[in-house]
Formats: C-alpha cells, structure tokens, sequence
C-alpha cells in the first residue's frame, strides 16, 4: 500500500466533502448563521419557497434536531461541527462501500461507485439497474422497481437514478453494518451531495486518486482516517483540547508492525505460554521467546499459567480503539487458534466477532471504522457472515462511547414500564412508576429498584463519556445487573409498545458500554491518547486527579492504569506510549507499579523519529498483571537506527539473532537498585552497583533549577541588544547587585551542546532585586540565594550529548541552565565528574529523553577526585579562550588574526598559524579529558566498562569543525567551511571596526552604548586613531563601485590596508575573496576579487550577521528594497533620532543625482553604440529605471519616518525596535515577528 497516494487525498477530501455538504445544507434552508422553517402545505413541505416531499420535511426537521441537541454554546459552533459529522459519515460511507465493491463483497456483484471499464465511463450499477433492485431491496421497502426502470429507459435521468441507487446500497447495508450504514428514512440521506455522476463530482477523488492496489488491505480505511482528520488535528493540537477536538488531537494509526508486536506478545503470548509447542509461534514473526528463566520464576509461572485454554472464553478488549488496527491482528491471531483446536474456517468468525473481540472509542468515526474492518476480516472467511449478522446470530462488541447527557432516566424507566403497572400517558416523580390500576405513584422495588439505580449510577457516570472515555469506572458487581438488564432491553426493543421500544433503544447503548467497561478480560491491547495535562481541560484534570491520583499528568499514563485493571490476574497487556515514562521524575510512581507489581516482559525503545504519527519518542511494550520475582524480560533498543523505515527490520533482526548489541535481558527487579527506578535495561549491573556503593551527588553539591519569568520577551534580552551601561557584570550577591542600580545581569540559559565553559549570551532585567519580574506575580524566582555566586551550569533540555559548564560569580540562572554550588575544590571536582564519560552514560541511563532533569543530576554516584581540580582548571581555561575569541562574547577583545603570536604579512600565513593555534587546543583539550575520564574509570572500577576515549564530536571548541559544523562532512569540507567562516568573522570585525564597536588601537568592545552618546568624546580621545570610525554609524552597501566612495567594501579594503599593509594588499583581498568563495559564496567565473567582496556584502553579509546574532542583529540593514537602488547598514548603538535625516542628506539625496546622471550618461551612450552594445545600454537603463523608481518610493518612506524623529530603547530589545520604521529595514518578519505597514 502507497500511504503517500492516501495522504494526498484524504485532507483535500475532507475539505471537498465539508464543502459539498455545506451546500447540499444551504438548499435545506440550513445555514450556518440561521436555520430557516420548514412549512407543511398538504403533502408538500415548503423551505424558502422551493418544495420537498412530507418525508423530506420531516428528514429536515430531523436534522434541525440533530444540530440543537449538539452540546456546544452557539449555533455556528454546532452548525461546524454538525456539518464536519455529516462531511465524515458520507466519507466513511462511500470509503466502505469502494472497498466491498473491489473485493467483491456487494450481493448483486456490480460496482457502485466505479466502473470496471474505466474511470470516465459512469458507475457499472447504472447499466443493471433493474438487475440490482432485488438484490438491494428485497421486499421493495425503500425502492420503487418499477420508477427505477422508467428512469434507467427515460436516459437522461442517470443523476436522479444513481442516486436511488446509491441510497439503496446504503439501506441494504444498514441491516449488515447499522453502525456505518443509515436505516430507511434516516434524515442523513438528505445531505448526500449532488451531482454524483458529472466529472467533479466528489466520487472521482476516491476512485482516481487512489489505485486499485492501494484498497488491497483493510488497513487503508484506517490510514484514510488518519490522513482525513489530519489538517484538523494540527489545528487543535497544542492547545487546552476540548471535549469534541479529543479523537483529532490524540488518535495515532498504529504501525501495522507495531501492532503486530502487540497481539503477538499479548495474545499470542498468553496462548504460547499454556501452548508453547504450540505451532502458532511460527506464524508470529514478531513474538519474541521469553528469556531462559531460573527455576525459582519458572516455578513461579508455572504455578500461574493456566494448564488449558477454551478458545471461545478468551476476551480480548482495545479501549482506545481508533480504526480497529489493533482488533483486526486480534482477528487474525484469533484465526489462528481456533484452527490449531480443529474449529471449521466458517464458524469462526462468528466466534470470534460474538465472543472474543470488544472495543470502545469516543470517537463515533473512528468506531464505525473499527466495526466495519472487523466485518471485512469476517467477511475474508465466511462468504455468509452478512446474512448471519442479518438473521442476529452475529453482534459486533465494538462501541462509540456516549454520553448519557439529555437522558431522562425518571421518564425512560417510566416508558419501559418494566414492572407491568405504568399507567400509558401518566407521568410522575423521579423516583416513582405509576398503578396503572390506581393511578397512585409506586417506588420500584426488589430486583427493579437496584435496575432503576443502576441506571442513574449510569447516568452520571457516563455524562462525560465523550471526553473521558474508557478511563470511566464502572464497578464489577453491577455487571450481573446490567446483563439480565441488557436482556430485559432487548426483548422491549423487539416488542411492540413504541414508547418501550423507544426507551430500550435509548439505554442499550449505555447498557453495553458498561457492560465493557465492568468486565475483565485476558488480554487488553491499546495505543491510548497522549495529552499532557497542560492540554487537558480541567474536568479532565479533575477527573484524573480524583481516580488517577499519581497517574494524572498525561492520559496515557492513566490508561495503563485502567486497563491493569480492566485486566484479569495474570491477564497481558500491550500499549504504544511515549517512552517518557521510563525515565524521568513525572512518572516515577507509574514505573514503580509496573516494576513492583507487574511483570514487563518485552519492551521495544523507537528511535526518536521512529514513528512518523507521533510527535514524541515511542515505546510499546507488553505486560503481564501480577509480579514474578527475579522475572527476566526481553528488551530491543532502536535508538541507533534513525527513521521510520528502520524500526522494524531492526526489530524482526534483533528477534532473531538475540546477541545483536541492541536485544537485551534485564531484570525489573533490578531497576530498582537506581534511585526511581528508571528503565534502564541497558545498564550492566556494574553501573547499577554505583548507586549502591557510592553516595549521591547530592550529598556534596546542591543541585537546583532555576528561575522562570512567565515572559522570557519581556525580561531576558541577548546581551548585546541592550545598553553596556545599565549592564552589571561583577556582582557577587544580590546586595551588590541592586546597590549598583543596574537592571541587565548575566542570566545563565542553557543552550548548545557545550563543555567546561561559554554560552554566556543572556542579561535578565534583575533591576532593584528582581522588582519588575517578581511584580507580575508569574514569576517563580527558584533557589535566589544562590543567585550571582560561582556554580556550574547546564542544559536542561539538548538532543544530544550533556553540557555542562563553570560559571563565573554574577550569574543568575534559568529553569533551563539549572545550576550546581559546592565549595571551590568540590564544584571543580563536580565539574569534572560531570563533564566525563562515566555521568554521559549514567545519565543517558537514567534519562534518554531530550530533558536532563535536575533529579538525574542528583542521584548520581559521586566521588571527590581531588587530582581532577588542575586538569578541570585547564580545561576551563582553553574553553575560556574558545569562546572569548568570537564577537560574539562580551570578553571578545580582537580578532584571532590580529594576536602577535599569529599575526603575519599576509592574511593566508595569518590563517595558517591561527588553524596551527587552534589544532593545539584542540589536542591539548583531548589529551585533558581522556585524563580526566581515566581518573574516573580508575576511581569507579569501570576499567572493563568504559573507555577514556573522546570523538573529536565532542570537543566542544568553536575552533574545532568537527564539533562546529556537521561531522559528516569531509575533512576537505570541513576545512573549507571553518576558512569561509574565519574570513566572514574578519570582516564582521571589520565592520564593528567602521562603525566604532571596536577599535585597532584598543582591544575590546569599545562602543555599547544607546543613542550615540559619548561616541565623540571617545574619538576626540584618539580611540579610532589607526583606522577612523564612522562618523555616523552609516555605511552604505553597494552592488557597484561608482556609487559611494566610503561604502563597506572600500571601507574593508582599507581595514585590511592598515593591518596588513599595501605590499600584500592584492594578495590578501584575493585570499578573502577565494575563502569566501569555499562556503558563503558561490564562485563567480571571471570575478575579480574586488567585486567578490562587494557582492558579500550585498547579498549575504546581512545574512550571516542576522544568524551570528540569532535574529537580533547590532547592524541593521535598511534597504529600499527589491531592486537594491539604496541599502546601508546603521550601528543599533549609534542610531539616534537624526540619523534617518542625515542618511536622506547625505547618502539618498546624493544618490538620487547619480543615478539621473548615470541615466544620461548611458542615454548618450546608446546613440553612437553598436547593436550588441545597444542592448547591454538598454538593459542597464531598465534596470536604472526600476531602481530609480524604488529609490523615490524609498527617499518619502524616508522623509516621513525622519520627520517623526523616532527614538530607540534599548531596553525594550531588537525585536520590538526593529518595528518601528515601517519597511525601511530589511527582513522586518523575521526579526520583528510580523509584517509592518
């Protein structure tokens, strides 16, 4: 099956069916904004002016009903999702019907949405009209033969006739599948769509779009499901999820090799264990054989497994029951079994329909799906199985969950009459039937009283059905009462009072969802929703709270819960979960009671793109209900093997060759020697022993998290977006820090994958100890005694490898750079116990997931390594280097080519001895670690267990590209990169040399602070002797050399000029052209490297500067757009309320001349110009024409926002400044947020 086929059609169906039904509604009179009334005229019913049938009018009114009774606050709330249930109930329909028409399961043989002679000839049934009426309509009910055959001889009715025809179908199938299929007379016929033979008609996308081929398994119903409701499910998810938005947000398909994992090991497992000769095992291939035992369990199970198995007394039940995936494999394995006891093919899908398979669902859809997949199974292998469930010898046990909300049960008991002695007509109390002899009020009793109070312990358990679903309780001692009352329905059903019938058929769906829900059942199979409580709607919250109490931070987690207890004493279990479960704090009472009270016999770990549906990382796993001390289970870990396509032949390679290094046996028991028993079946028992013998970190170094603000945008900037002058660097304490009336402070934020030291790049406004912050009341300011003193600070939250770092004394920290305090000598030791080899895996044990939790961090073994604090003190001090070496540092001092013990005649020689430099960090770094890790392994007696050894990955140096860039590339590429980007990086600081950042007479950041105050007086002190800054903080960018004599790329050559010299200068321009040309260029044949570096900085300078300074660029680009007629970049410190008037004089106005000159110039040219050179001129002067044009555009964009003389708070952030001038600036979206006017 092509799922790519069916994930194309079905959204596009969706809105295709939606529209269809929409206007199929408009000419009923129903609208989304009002509904119009429906007058009855003798046998005509009247809908604004036009004429339907009595029937019809009572159909519409019907459907009127249908809307009002939906449990939503507005009409165009209930009108929406009504038309969304028509819209899916017609899918569901025709997608059913298409596939019984190509397995040839329809009587009459033809096919009804297609024809077999092509997809332009119309739909075969049409040619056997007369033929099929028999066979639809047996006892001409709903089908006039004899109108049928006056509109297939009319020829030009096909349209009226098809549809008679196809409604027919439909009312056939009711007495097979009511769940799907509409009875006669059901008001949902009126909203089938029109035009249903023309060639747009909405039949066409479902027999063209998707092959034959593709409808071979029963399977593609489920996946047109997924893939139907799939742009609603984006809508909805990531938000609080109300009631009727459930099934969207957190119903998954389950992969047909997952689900085969699941019944094989449940089911299937349950059968090997009484059965274990039994031939069954080779036709599961993803069973996976229990591993070898000792005999104390084996006796153990012995004692438990039951010595026969009755086929036809297994019950299997899926609560989450979605399509019926799960069911349909229940199905097959079920086949299996009956065959192996000597059961005819043809008895048993009865068998197993009545009295093996249950499902529930709160989704209406989704379990008319499930029913229907369960009847094609059926239908494989019994050709009589449609008259069987005709003749009520067969019944589905799969059910939509409902909701006994708008049931009267005082008024339903009454209609039942059940005790004989209702008087027709009376009403009377809740609580009372009236004597039909003395017309007085009598209370039930006896064996009717516990009926009539089990009814309303019903309703009330059942009023949020659709929300709650199968995690509703119903208690097992009423199931006997709900049988004999499912009995006492169904004769009341069949009779003929219409108020008792009516009554019967109200309550017995309620009847039969408690009867699921109160029984136990062998085996319980699900993929239940995920939604974490910060989706859940708070009667969800309330609810789980109350029954879950533990369980309650995400559905599923709930789920397992419920279904342990759904299931028997030693029944099995399977489930698909996030694997969040395993490991980290949230579900630490959930791992405890699987450890300690069940058995996890298989569990299989997904890579983290493992599964395609899912947005979180997939575990399934089974369980077998009730504990085996010292039980061994089987465990395959996929977290090796990226992508969907890999899980199951690296699954069915594991099963089959149990040494490979991803299979793995490990005790339950065990996990819990790790403090909150994590299930980390990978660990050797050596790594557990550590938590035995040594004491946890814990006891030495306080671990914490850190604080969050509510509103990071208003409270945290990066740290060169704000003024150097209201930013305090150097407080010890928190006194310090509010005495020094500052209001931006270092804030330690996690970020990259990085070791030993750096990402420094946040302040937090911490004015007055946090005054604004604390103010908003949202705010959880964590652990503000620490705040500002030395520490260690980490990632909290990382895909890939655990960094952590030495942090300087005044930082703050966040949630998400949790922090660790110790003495001196101890946070060095931490540190490098916690940077080595030994905590990367003991926290990947503990924790895979993408969240290091500051509980991981605490537990873990710790020995003080006094000999690790000199080699930790190197390490910090390399990386200390590393990162100070880039602007983007507030240490950064100068360029790496400007060091003495570096510097050269030439910038190639300069670049030669820095990559020398750097390569001796690199080794001196692996050569400090590999000690480090040594000392370790040697202190824990992991000598046979880890190695010291460290990828050069993860030397997490700038200077080092293995680390920097993607370690899949070449060393030739690797090279070429990290030359491209050392030269950007000069003329980065280059430019902060223009416009007065920075200086070649003095090292550091030199200019920081807002609105150009101070800048002259720093110049007039001879700062920017050596190579002068901007007098404007404005340098124009210029595609072409005659436009400004001062723009940046004669700027830059004069940089390199004053550095280098003029001997070299050729050379050197040359050298940065070729290395530009490597990665941020492309090479431009011909190219002199004068013109590489202009077009740098024209077409990608701002580029990378906007990615150095992650979106919040210092160097703003204004631009007069497409054409580029005009662009400059402007210093964010050095802008102040003159500077769009000075750059309108000195830079627009001018340029405006230049370009009327040039038009001349050119103009002139032509006139005497050769024909080729005619049309080079001609070409030009078009292109002056639009820049010209773009220009005046511009230069009154320009006046206007000079004119408003706007000022700039740095407090408020690049963001929201970068707003306030309209257009001017370039990629005003991506920094801003949002387009301007």
């Amino acid at each position: 099956m092509n799922t790519k086929n069916l994930k194309a059609y079905a959204p596009k169906a969706r809105s295709q069916f939606i529209e269809a039904i929409k206007k199929r509604a408009a000419q009923l009179g129903i609208y989304q904004d009002k509904i119009a009334d429906v007058q009855f005229e003798g046998g005509a019913a009247i809908i604004e002016g036009r004429a339907f049938t009595k029937k019809q009018g009572d159909q519409r009114k019907a459907l009127e009903r249908k809307i009002d009774e939906k449990p939503l606050a507005t009409h165009i709330e209930r009108y929406d999702l009504f038309i969304r249930e028509m819209a899916y109930t017609w899918f569901n329909r025709l997608a059913a019907i298409r596939y019984m028409e190509l397995h040839d399961y329809l009587d009459h043989g033809f096919r009804v949405l297609s024809n077999p002679n092509g997809a332009d000839s119309l739909p075969e049934i049409l040619d056997h009209a007369s033929d099929v009426v028999d066979s639809l309509d047996p006892d001409q009910k709903y089908l006039d033969k004899n109108h049928i055959i006056e509109l297939q001889l009319a020829g030009n009715k096909e349209e009226e006739l098809y549809r008679e025809l196809l409604l027919g179908q439909c009312h056939r199938l009711y007495n097979i599948m009511p769940f799907m299929f509409e009875a006669i007379d059901d008001a949902t016929e009126l909203l089938l769509p029109d035009n249903l033979t023309k060639t747009d008609s909405i039949l066409k996308g479902l027999v063209n779009e998707i092959p034959e081929e593709d409808w071979s398994e029963i399977e593609v119903i489920g996946w047109l499901y997924q893939f139907y409701i799939s742009e609603h499910k984006d809508a909805v998810i990531g938000k609080v999820v109300k009631s009727e938005d459930i099934p969207a947000a957190t119903q998954l398909f389950t992969p047909n090799w997952i689900v085969k994992y699941l019944v094989q090991n449940s089911l299937g497992r349950q059968w090997l264990a009484t059965y274990p000769e039994s031939d069954l095992k080779g036709k599961m291939e993803y069973y996976i054989e229990p591993a070898e035992q000792s005999d104390d369990v084996i006796e153990q199970l012995k004692a438990i497994t039951p010595t026969s198995i009755d086929p036809e007394q297994i019950k299997v039940l899926d609560p989450a029951a979605g399509s019926g995936h799960i069911l349909v494999e229940v199905y097959e394995v079920l086949r299996e079994i009956y065959l192996e006891r000597g059961y005819r093919l043809r008895e048993i899908p009865e068998l197993i329909l009545t009295k093996n398979i249950y499902g529930l669902d709160i989704d209406d859809r989704a379990a008319q799906l499930a029913g229907f997949a369960l009847m094609m199974k059926a239908r494989e292998d019994d050709r009589r199985i449609f008259q069987r469930v005709e003749d009520g010898e067969v019944a589905l046990n799969v059910y939509s969950l409902q909701s006994t909300e708008g049931l009267d049960i005082g008024k339903l008991w009454q209609a039942l009459n059940l005790e004989g002695n209702q008087k027709q007509g009376s009403t009377g109390g809740l609580f009372d039937t009236l004597d039909g002899e003395t017309g007085t009020f009598v209370q039930p009793t006896g064996i009717y009283k516990e009926y009539f109070e089990l009814l309303q312990i019903l309703k009330t358990s059942f009023l949020q059905a659709k929300t709650l679903g199968s995690l509703i309780q119903i208690d097992n001692q009423h199931l006997q009462n709900l049988v004999a009352l499912k009995e006492l329905l169904q004769a009341k059903e069949k009779g003929s009072d219409p108020s008792s019938k009516n009554a019967a058929i109200d309550l017995l769906p309620i009847i039969h969802q408690a009867m699921l829900l109160s029984q136990e059942y062998d085996v319980v199979v699900a993929n239940p929703p995920y939604m974490g409580s910060k989706y859940q709607t708070s009667e969800v919250k309330k609810y789980l709270k109350d029954h879950f109490d533990g369980y309650e931070k995400d559905l599923f987690s709930a789920f397992i819960v419920r279904n342990l207890r759904l299931a028997k004493y030693r029944g099995e279990l399977g489930f698909m979960t996030p694997f969040v479960w395993m490991f980290i704090s949230t579900y630490e009472q959930l791992r405890n009671k699987l450890v300690n009270d069940e058995i996890i016999s298989t569990l299989i770990q997904l890579e983290y793109s493992g599964f395609d549906g899912a947005t979180v990382p997939i575990c399934t796993f089974t369980l077998t209900k009730g504990h085996v001390d010292d039980y061994v289970g089987s465990y395959i870990k996929l977290s090796d093997f990226r992508g969907a396509g890999n899980q199951s032949p690296r699954t069915l390679e594991a099963i089959n060759n149990r040494d490979c290094n991803w299979f793995f046996n490990a005790k339950p028991d065990d996990f819990k020697k790790v403090p909150s028993s994590p299930i980390a079946y990978w660990m050797t028992n050596s790594m557990r022993e550590l938590f035995v013998k040594f004491p946890a970190i814990s006891q030495s170094v306080n671990v914490t998290g850190g604080m969050t603000t509510a509103d990071n945008d208003r409270f945290l900037r990066l740290w060169h977006e704000v003024s150097v002058g209201k930013s305090n660097l150097s407080s010890n304490n928190r006194v310090d820090a509010q005495e020094s009336k500052k209001k931006w402070f270092p804030y330690n934020k996690g970020g990259s994958y990085r070791k030993w030291f750096g990402n420094r790049d946040y302040f937090v406004n911490w004015y007055n100890d946090g005054e604004e912050i604390i103010g908003t009341g949202r705010a959880f300011p964590r652990s503000k005694n620490h705040y500002f003193k030395e520490s260690l600070t980490y990632t909290a939250t990382s895909s890939s490898y655990f960094g952590i770092r030495y942090s300087d004394p005044g930082f703050i920290f966040d949630a998400k750079g949790s922090s660790c305090f110790a003495d001196e000598d101890t946070l060095k030791c931490s540190l490098g116990f916690l940077a080595s080899k030994i905590s990367s895996y003991l926290l990947q044990s503990l924790n895979p997931t993408i969240e290091f939790q500051t509980g991981n961090l605490a537990i873990l073994p710790f020995i003080e390594v006094s000999s690790l604090k000199e080699i930790v003190d190197e390490l910090i001090e390399i990386s200390r280097v590393d990162w100070n070496a880039y602007e983007t540092s507030w240490s950064f001092s100068q360029h790496s080519f400007l060091e003495s013990k570096v510097f050269s005649d030439t910038i190639q020689h300069t670049f030669c001895k820095v990559v020398e430099e750097w390569g001796k960090l690199i080794n001196k770094t692996s050569t400090l670690e590999e000690k480090n890790n040594s000392l370790l392994i040697e202190a824990y007696g992991l000598n046979d267990e880890v190695t010291p050894n460290i990828p050069d990955t993860e030397i997490t140096l700038v200077c080092n590209p293995k680390y920097r860039y993607d370690s899949k590339s070449s060393v030739t590429e690797l090279e070429n990169r990290q030359q491209s980007d050392t030269i950007t990086e000069l003329i980065s600081y280059s430019v902060g040399c223009m416009m007065g950042r920075y200086s070649l007479d003095c090292e550091g950041l030199v200019y920081a602070q807002s609105g150009n105050e101070g800048f002259k007086e720093l110049d007039s002190e001879g700062v920017y002797r050596t190579f002068p800054a901007d007098d404007d903080g404005i340098v124009p960018l210029a595609s072409e050399n005659w436009l400004f004599e001062d723009d940046a790329t004669a700027r830059f050559k004069e940089f390199v000029k004053n550095v280098w010299g003029d001997e070299h200068l050729q050379e050197n321009l040359e050298f940065v052209a070729g290395s530009l040309c490597l990665h941020a260029l492309k090479p431009v044949k011909g190219e002199s490297a004068n013109d590489t570096v202009r077009r740098y900085f024209s077409k990608q300078f701002y580029k990378d500067h906007c990615k150095t300074y992650k979106k919040r660029p210092i160097y703003w680009l204004f631009s007069s757009g497409k054409e580029k007629a005009f662009e400059c970049l402007v210093y964010l410190h050095r802008y102040n309320e003159g500077t769009l008037s000075r750059m309108r004089t000195e830079y627009v106005t001018p340029l405006m001349g230049k370009y009327e000159s040039q038009h001349s110039l050119l103009a002139e040219q032509k006139i005497e110009a050769t024909t080729t050179e005619s049309r080079r001129i001609e070409k030009e002067l078009k292109s002056l024409d639009k820049k010209q044009a773009e220009l005046r555009t511009f230069d009154e964009q320009l006046k206007h926002y000079a004119e408003k003389r706007i000022t700039l708070d740095l407090d408020d952030g690049v963001k929201a400044n970068y707003g306030k001038f309209g257009n001017l600036l370039a990629d005003v979206k991506t920094i801003h947020g949002q387009a301007v006017k």
